[in-house]
């Protein structure tokens, strides 16, 4: 019989009972657009000096059984070190997608459940549908998760939030995808439990990824450890030493019912990132080029002698406040950096985050004029921030401009030709362009693809010619 009785039990009863007909045609489609923008993300993310590091330390480990590494065809590894490797990708350059409350809701799961689709036997195959539910199943634990803290509806101060509901997401997904029992999905829930949690003191270094790619592999080993018969807390949801360790005011309530269950997504779509950098940057880069404009001559050069003080009114957040950021990490977490460079150059891009453009003369001098004002209206919470950009003239004239909804964000999705082209952009230095065309048809067809293994054979570099008898949606 189902334990409904407890949070956790309610949970695994949920994960468990989950299945293809649950899903909506909204859940569907805007998750098939987090997959091709997270594979776009991580394999772009293969190139970063991160990615190379981790890569390098998993080779030692081998095994009879092996899953795709994004942007290699010649090299495999175990699954959980082929999530692990991929989720630090995805993270690299924090160009992943977020949610909100607060966490990056798909490189914790997408690598995990990939690698695990993997390990399969050949005769077991499967198929995009059974990918797309388990990726949803994971999304929607984090999100659920997440509900319970008002807390967490800010930007986070301790732990950084993929690698706690990241984790037991990436869990739950994976025991989707094993076919777990009620109890086995309550000890993997209970297992990755205690993989998860880390500091934010690392934000902007280069530790931060590995918190994403320690998610995809945990879930996918708690998953595994919980079908071989592991045991812990039967109810891990549900006491403050659980899950209810990382916030203070951790308030568990049970899921819906099975019969039309509402999923999160389907009321609340994510952001996807237009730049590799902190998501609360991309407010500050809209306000600043919409200031720049106003600012620039007929050369299109900005006056920078004119330029006495530049004041940001955004939301206090602290570690995302770098008045002089050294590294491409630190860039990627300031505001007074991500605001100087968009009144530089107009836009923000992948380009923008080079050693070269980070130290130019230009930027320092910038930098250096720069100061934040936090006003107390502004919360620091993806849902309601906003950023004003004040330009103060040596003439005493102020060129102001504010961003309330940038673009990418839930409120204002990308189009899908802009997603479409950013997906083109990260990978076409990493993939052939069959095979990047393999991924997107992939993708958007994946609730009628039968053997998923297709998915993995693209994000290999393999080209599209010796697959067509596999797309059977063709």
């Amino acid at each position: 019989m189902p334990d409904l009785k407890t949070i956790t039990g309610n949970f695994a009863n949920v994960i468990h009972g989950l299945n293809a007909n649950h899903l909506t045609d909204q859940v569907i489609q805007r998750s098939k657009r987090m997959i091709l923008d997270t594979l776009g993300v991580g394999l772009l993310g293969t190139n970063t000096e991160v990615c190379h590091k981790v890569t390098q330390y998993s080779k030692i480990y081998s095994s009879d059984i092996s899953s795709t590494i994004w942007g290699h065809l010649d090299f495999r590894l175990p699954p959980l070190y082929a999530a692990f490797v991929n989720g630090v990708a995805v993270h690299s350059m924090d160009f992943d997608d977020t949610w909100h409350p607060a966490t990056h809701p798909s490189g914790a799961v997408l690598p995990a459940v990939i690698a695990l689709s993997e390990a399969f036997p050949q005769k077991k195959k499967i198929s995009g549908l059974d990918l797309l539910l388990a990726f949803n199943v994971g999304i929607e634990v984090q999100g659920r998760l997440l509900c319970f803290s008002s807390e967490a509806r800010n930007i986070p101060k301790r732990f950084h939030p993929p690698t706690v509901v990241g984790t037991m997401g990436s869990a739950a997904a994976c025991a989707k995808l094993l076919a777990l029992d009620q109890l086995q999905c309550k000890n993997t829930l209970a297992i990755a439990a205690s993989y998860a949690g880390a500091p934010l003191a690392n934000a902007a270094t280069q530790t931060k990824p590995l918190h994403i790619g320690n998610a995809a592999k945990h879930g996918l080993e708690a998953a595994c450890l919980a079908s071989q018969g592991l045991q812990g807390n039967k109810q891990i949801l549900d006491m403050e030493s659980g899950i209810g360790a990382f916030y203070t005011d951790y308030n568990p309530q049970t899921l819906p019912t099975l019969q039309s269950y509402p999923w999160l997504l389907d009321q609340q779509d994510v952001a996807i990132k237009r730049f590799p950098a902190h998501l609360g940057t991309h407010w500050v880069a809209d306000a600043a080029s919409s200031v720049r404009r106003k600012l620039v001559e007929s050369n299109n050069l900005l006056p920078l002698d004119k330029i006495e003080k530049i004041i940001l009114r955004v939301p206090e957040v602290k570690y995302v406040n770098r008045a002089s950021p050294t590294s491409e990490h630190e860039a990627r977490h300031s505001f007074q950096f991500v605001a100087c460079s968009a009144l530089l150059d107009g836009s923000m891009s992948v380009q923008s985050f080079t050693s070269e453009n980070i130290h130019r003369p230009a930027l320092r001098e910038l930098l250096c004029k720069t100061q934040l004002e936090h006003p107390p209206d502004n919360t620091p919470s993806f849902e309601s921030l906003y950023c004003e950009v004040n330009i103060m003239l040596q003439d005493g004239n102020v060129i102001s401009d504010r961003c309330d909804t940038f673009y990418g964000h839930w409120r204002k999705p990308l189009k899908k030709e802009d997603l479409e082209k950013k997906f083109q952009s990260n990978v076409s230095s990493i993939l052939p362009a069959e095979a990047t065309e393999g991924i997107i048809e992939t993708v958007y067809n994946l609730e009628k693809v039968e053997d998923c293994s297709v998915l993995s054979t693209f994000l290999s570099g393999q080209s599209a010619g010796a697959l067509l008898e596999k797309l059977r949606f063709l």
